[in-house]
């Protein structure tokens, strides 16, 4: 049997935190930013979790699951 690849893509974009949560970045923060707002800017900082509808998807691209 060969072996499972884990998805290329996902890897790079998703992060499993120590208690098993998955983060990823928030996205539109990459151009055409001086229309938003900072406090906007500043929420998109911060890493979001994947949300539970996706969760089980996710965890099969990262072969978690």
């Amino acid at each position: 049997m060969p072996k499972v690849k884990t998805n290329s893509s996902a890897k790079k974009r998703f992060k499993v935190t120590a208690t098993g949560k998955i983060t990823h970045q928030k996205s539109f923060k990459r151009h055409i930013l001086t229309k938003k707002s900072t406090k906007r800017k500043r929420h998109m900082r911060v890493d979001g979790t994947v949300a539970k509808p996706n969760l089980d998807f996710v965890k099969r691209l990262l072969r978690l699951k």
